[in-house]
């Protein structure tokens, strides 16, 4: 299917590229903190301009967060990122342009604009550099018509070119420490060769056989653990769409257009021994009584989906009370039967109806007035909930629940004595290795010695900035605080324990003659410099939005 999916983007980018910029067209609905007084008002709100956008009007918002977004997707090349994000790139780039018309920047020039372009994510190849074809495509999509025309994006690109003017004046050298370059150097550069010794968590055994007391006493500990939330108890009628495969039909047309949509979601007869496999575009007669059941099975829960919503209606309309017995003579009327429903949470919905999130979301809408639900559609049919009781939320007794806790006690105290393990292993191991015994040698008495499940692998010597990809990122976080010739605490997660041997650590050339400190000061320089002017342009807009809060009385 990914092969159909890139065939089918390439043969069609110009109009992909459209849709995609239309949708970038539509107002982002951004919230702000109840506090800002932003994105609170209606038509008939009060004024309020930020930076020359009326952000109390939608057309307002639409014009600030319109253009951040575009500006955004052009420069990263995606779109999509999220509010919080773009809210605050909105705001400080609101705060750049009008610094630069402060600041008396001039208009950005067609050569300025031309080099920002090609530095544009949007316009990048695959090997990151500037795409002519894609920007030519880029261009014909705006031509073709749409909400974004080149207007828009030449106005956007040219008040980005004056924005990246006012940060980097903003930015300025950006001082860096000689000691936080040479720290630098140290975290990046110092050269590791490790010895890693794993114990296996699931083999380790541990005999505890929790006491009554203190099964109780782990239980008013964590008696929050299992406290079991509101349940909703009700009945349904169903509506299978089977019922209805005898009155639909699916049209040849229909069945071609579907396969050809999406060949790859049908699976080709297995042939030889061999496993089914996906349908290629080419393999239409293979699969065509597939296609042609998928239609009829969406068509039958069309028709089922219609015939719970004509009962929802029909008990709308007939404004029956929730009254066992009224409702009882009603279905009996209309030749339906209820179904019950074991009492199930938000989060989980009815074991009998597959869990289903939709169900639930629907019952926990339903209360003693409003006790029926629409019809809630489901993969083979459709069905409407009654309401009976919503039950709330409670602790269970302990003997209630007596197995789980049973069992998180005895998780809880297996880890507790993993983690002294650990501890004992580390002194078994910090021992062997002063007395001169080999790392692996070490490993494997001290497994016999404790009973457990050790194995041990030594890492070619490697600096973090060329970390191994092999090894879980999880044992490097150790090498902080690790010096040549030390073992560290044992490092937890689910399935293992991990100790880290610092077999050796060579530390890297931190003088000013060595090459690599002039660029790690200059990255370094770079990356504060952007966080100082960021963090001014923070509190330009933070002034700003104080100017225009709206008075609370």
């Amino acid at each position: 299917m990914f092969t159909w999916i890139q065939r089918y983007f390439q043969r069609h980018f110009g109009l992909i590229f459209a849709l995609i910029l239309a949708a970038m067209a539509v107002p982002l609905i951004v919230v702000f903190a109840p506090s800002s007084g932003i994105g609170q008002g209606d038509k008939t709100a009060a004024s309020r301009v930020v930076f020359g956008y009326n952000l109390g009007s939608p057309e307002g918002q639409a014009r600030l967060f319109g253009d951040a977004n575009l500006s955004a997707t052009l420069q990263l090349g995606y779109s999509g990122i999220d509010a919080d994000q773009l809210q605050q790139y909105a705001l400080q780039r609101a705060a750049a342009v009008y610094l630069a018309d402060e600041m008396h920047i001039p208009v950005s020039t067609a050569d300025e604009i031309s080099t920002h372009i090609k530095g544009l994510g949007a316009f990048n190849s695959q090997e990151g550099n500037f795409d002519a074809q894609r920007y030519a495509a880029f261009r014909d999509s705006l031509k073709a018509g749409g909400q974004i025309t080149e207007a828009d994006v030449s106005r956007v690109i040219a008040a980005d070119v004056r924005a990246d003017k006012v940060r980097k004046i903003l930015a300025g050298p950006g001082y860096v420490l000689d000691a936080d370059v040479a720290a630098q150097l140290n975290r990046a550069e110092t050269k590791w060769t490790l010895g890693v010794a794993t114990v296996d968590y699931k083999s380790y055994q541990s005999a505890i056989k929790p006491t009554s007391d203190e099964l109780a006493k782990f239980y008013g500990d964590n008696s929050f653990r299992y406290e079991i939330t509101p349940r909703v108890r009700a009945t349904y009628i169903s509506f299978p769409a089977s019922t209805y495969l005898n009155q639909v039909s699916g049209a040849e047309d229909e069945m071609k257009a579907l396969f050809e949509a999406g060949p790859g979601r049908f699976q080709k007869p297995a042939a030889d021994g061999k496993e089914a496999a996906p349908a290629g575009p080419n393999d239409y007669a293979l699969v065509r009584e597939q296609v042609g059941a998928t239609i009829k099975l969406a068509k039958a829960r069309r028709l089922a989906t219609k015939e719970g919503s004509d009962l929802s209606l029909a008990l709308f309309e007939s404004k029956l009370a929730n009254d066992p017995a009224v409702l009882a003579s009603f279905l009996a009327a209309h030749k339906l039967k209820e179904a019950a429903l074991q009492p199930f949470t938000r989060s989980a919905g009815p074991a009998e109806l597959g869990h289903s999130a939709a169900i639930a979301t629907a019952a926990f809408k339903l209360n003693q007035e409003r006790f029926y639900s629409d019809a809630v559609p489901m993969e083979q049919g459709a069905v409407v909930l009654l309401w009976k009781e919503t039950l709330p939320a409670r602790t269970p007794l302990l003997n209630e629940v007596i197995d789980r806790v049973t069992t998180d006690y005895q998780e809880n105290e297996k880890r507790k004595l993993f983690v002294a393990l650990g501890k004992s292993i580390k002194q078994r191991f910090e021992s062997r290795l002063k007395a001169g015994e080999e790392f692996a040698a070490a490993a494997t008495r001290i497994a016999a010695a404790t009973s457990t499940q050790i194995t041990t692998k030594v890492l070619p010597a490697f600096t973090p900035a060329n970390r191994p990809s092999d090894v879980d990122y999880s044992i490097f976080g150790s090498l902080e605080t690790l010096e040549k010739g030390q073992l560290s605490e044992m490092l937890l997660d689910q399935e293992k324990g991990a100790l880290v041997y610092a077999i050796d650590k060579v530390l890297p050339d931190t003088s000013t003659s060595n090459p690599q400190f002039a660029a790690t000061r200059e990255q370094i320089a770079t990356m504060t410099a952007r966080l100082g002017a960021s963090k001014y342009l923070d509190e330009i807009v933070e002034k700003e939005l104080r100017k225009s809060e709206p008075k609370l009385n």
